[in-house]
Parts: C-alpha cells; structure tokens; sequence
C-alpha cells in the first residue's frame, strides 16, 4: 500500500469541526426542501422529512465511532474502515482511507483533508438512519495535476485549479439516492463546496464535495 505523509495539524484542525457545525447557541435549523427531479427512477427513495438537514443531527450523533464503507469502481475495491473512535483518528487506517482515495488512473497518494472524511462519513451514518445502507462511491478523489488535465481535455468538468489536486475533493455517490437528494444533504453540512451533476441513465449523477469555500453549483 502506497502510505500517505504525516496528516499532522490537519487532522488536530479537523477534530472541532463537528462543534462547529453545531454550535450551542446556534438558532434552531430550518428543514430546506429541494424540488423532486422531473425524471426520478422508481427505485430510487424518497427523502425522509429532513433529510436535507444535517444541523438537526445532536452532539452524540459526531462521537460515536466512525466507520466508511466505500468502494472505488475505478480500481474495483471495497473497504470498510473504522477510522475514528475516542475523539482520536486511527492513524494506519487513515493512511488506508487515503490510499483508496489515490488517483487511480496516476497511481499517486496525498494525505487527504481529513474534514473531508468527516463529511463523507457523516453524509453516510446520516442516511443510515433511514435504512440507506448501500456502501459510499468513491468516483473520483485525490488527482495529480497531470491527471486532472487530461480529464479537462476530454471534456469532463475539472476545474483548471481543482480541490482534487490537494486532496480536499471527491465525487460521490449511493446507489438508488438521486443526486438532489445527496447534494442537498451534503450541502447541509456546511463544510464547502458541492457541485451537483446530474446524468441519464440507471446510476444516474454524482456529487462533488469538497473543504474549500462554500459554494454550490450545477455541471
């Protein structure tokens, strides 16, 4: 396995995110509600009444251990990892998370953003709650800049300037979630951007998630 470099003060600035999302003197949060997509497949599910708002969830929710089940299609690979317990990340499986999340194509890994992991686990455990438990995609994650050119080149949407080449992006998915759906719950974590990209066809889009600035849009 390809190691990642020390997370250091990454990971020791990731460990209060949760507080801040739910700060003790934040006002009561709104359920946001996105309009159903005008072609939803029939297997797909219907969101749960708050399924767009992750500020509803409590302190508890963010100190149970954490564990990802994710799969990359790209390379094949299935992993179920238990990465955080103790209010402490499990430093040899982080380094694990963050060579699942290695450019595949380039065969290169960084050490990914841990806040990032923070928000796909929590994107996961949420809708877990309703039943959901099909594993995380993992479409796309950590790309060297030579990997992410080649991508804008043949015309897939790659900012020239990516998150995914400082490992703070990914692209994701959960069979038979619409892409409204998960968007609109990634979105409700307030942690950065989310792109939503909608697709024809049986596994539909994806979502971009990532650490920088928070921001929404359509691709």
């Amino acid at each position: 396995m390809i190691g990642c470099a020390s997370r250091g003060a990454d990971v020791a600035a990731a460990k209060p995110a949760h507080a801040a999302i739910l700060h003790p003197n934040a006002p009561p949060p709104s359920v946001a509600r996105a309009p159903a997509p005008a072609a939803a497949s029939a297997t797909e599910l219907e969101p749960p009444p708050d399924i767009f708002d992750a500020q509803a969830l409590d302190l508890e929710f963010w100190l149970k251990p954490r564990t990802l089940d994710v799969i990359r299609p790209a390379s094949g690979e299935r992993a179920k990892i238990l990465y955080w317990k103790d209010g402490e990340v499990i430093d040899s499986a982080y380094q694990e998370l963050c060579h699942l999340m290695r450019d595949v194509n380039g065969k290169a890994t960084i050490p990914i953003d841990p806040k990032l992991f923070e928000t796909l686990w929590g994107t996961q455990a949420f809708v877990a709650r309703y039943g959901i438990d099909h594993p995380l995609e993992i479409l796309s994650g950590y790309r060297t800049p030579s990997s992410n050119q080649k991508l804008r080149e043949a015309g897939v949407p790659a900012a020239r300037q990516s998150l995914h080449i400082e490992g703070r992006a990914a692209d994701i998915r959960i069979a038979n979630l619409n892409s409204e759906v998960l968007g609109g719950l990634v979105r409700s974590f307030r942690q950065g951007g989310v792109g939503f990209y909608y697709r024809e066809g049986p596994r539909g889009g994806w979502i971009h998630t990532d650490t920088g600035l928070k921001r929404t849009w359509k691709g």
